[in-house]
């Protein structure tokens, strides 16, 4: 069941709104990908925004809406986890969990029964509560 649905739907209906961000010169070489780097030269035409038709710059007025940040898709929070302490901080009605990187097996193992005993979402588990990895 989702949660925060019209928080979703109206960070949504704000990023329809906005331009696709493309890194400059992609659409020119092969060799440049086209997730968005900043043009930084000091003669750059679209970090100067000198002629039309170049596609605009990432600026902070394209931010989404400041209640849905920090929300996983599914509509829960996003939250780190690292031991059990961190978990019982938490809300399994509206926080989804997290694990961190350095959080070993045998840890998360035992992380992942009180989650799931507390129902909570997790996002990037791992391990089942029987135990066997997936």
């Amino acid at each position: 069941m989702p949660i925060n649905n019209e928080k979703i739907a109206k960070r949504q209906e704000v990023k329809e709104h906005n331009p696709e961000f493309v890194r400059p010169e992609s659409w020119r070489y092969v060799r440049l990908q086209t997730n968005w780097r900043k043009p930084k030269g000091i003669d750059h035409h679209q970090r100067k925004q000198k002629s039309r038709g170049r596609p605009g710059l990432v600026k902070v007025g394209y931010g989404g809406p400041k209640e849905a940040r920090g929300l996983h898709p599914s509509g829960f929070t996003d939250n780190l986890i690292y031991n059990l302490s961190d978990l019982e901080k938490l809300d399994p009605k509206k926080d989804g969990i997290r694990f961190g990187h350095s959080v070993g097996t045998k840890k998360r193992k035992e992380i992942v029964a009180k989650a799931v005993e507390n129902k909570f979402k997790i996002f990037n588990a791992r391990v089942s509560v029987s135990g066997s990895k997936s």
